[in-house]
């Protein structure tokens, strides 16, 4: 199975880490604020071709991924998308503020990795969310 992965991080160096290391699994899109993820997810649906994961930092410019987050799930509940359908969110952050984190998952997200990003982890989290075997 070829995963369809968006990393939406601001962080160049953080980016090409997770572009490199997700791009075994499947495509990768990657995008440098939240405005870019956005415009990317609502690209891919409209298209029929909908992302599986999507690696979301908090802090973003532009957009931050709190907002992306709701919006994403608003958009998934207009076009009627049933929960497993809908995109597989790991929210990724170096904040140790654990508010934004409840947040997070207050607004629809799946998973949780903290920065900086072990590798081992996220595949653990990919595995028990479906998108791996």
């Amino acid at each position: 199975m070829s995963l369809r992965c968006l990393i939406a991080e601001d962080d160049r160096i953080s980016r090409t880490f997770l572009f490199e290391f997700l791009s075994d699994y499947g495509h990768c899109d990657a995008t440098s604020d939240g405005m870019e993820a956005l415009d990317a997810i609502l690209d891919a649906i409209k298209k029929k071709e909908p992302y599986d994961l999507l690696c979301l930092d908090i802090m973003m410019p532009k957009v931050d991924g709190l907002r992306v987050l709701k919006v994403l799930r608003k958009v998934e509940a207009q076009q009627k998308i049933p929960p497993e359908k809908r995109l597989r969110v790991i929210i990724m952050t170096a904040i140790a503020d654990m508010e934004y984190v409840d947040e997070a998952f207050r607004l629809g997200c799946d998973a949780y990795a903290s920065k900086p990003i072990d590798t081992d982890q996220v595949l653990e989290t990919m595995k028990s969310l479906g998108l791996l075997e």
